[in-house]
């Protein structure tokens, strides 16, 4: 791995933040600009720390699902279920309408 580029300009984060549609101000755009080839030094420090016998993993120790009979049992009936609801309508709970949708 090629080390990191040091002397990141204003416009080299400027133009990153614009791939990443990421809106900067001016402020934010000079606090990166030193900010970020300190940065890019941690992450490859910590590339290298990983060598190559170590397999990349996305968790330390081995998870696997654990799966349990798929049983049909008794349960309520939609009646029952919407027996305590404030309002309902055609077997389903009717609930106030959000984000201006219409009708």
């Amino acid at each position: 791995m090629s080390e990191p580029a040091q002397g990141i300009s204003r416009a080299d984060v400027a133009h990153l933040a614009g791939l990443a549609r990421i809106d900067l101000s001016d402020a934010e755009l000079d606090h990166l600009a030193s900010e970020l080839p300190a940065i890019l030094e941690h992450v490859a420090s910590v590339q290298q720390a990983a060598g190559d016998d170590v397999d990349a993993m996305s968790h330390p120790v081995p998870v696997d699902n654990v799966f349990r009979e798929d049983v049909v049992v008794p349960c309520l009936s939609p009646e029952e279920a919407l027996a305590a609801a404030p309002a309902s309508d055609q077997q389903r709970f009717l609930v106030p309408k959000i984000l201006g949708e219409e009708a």
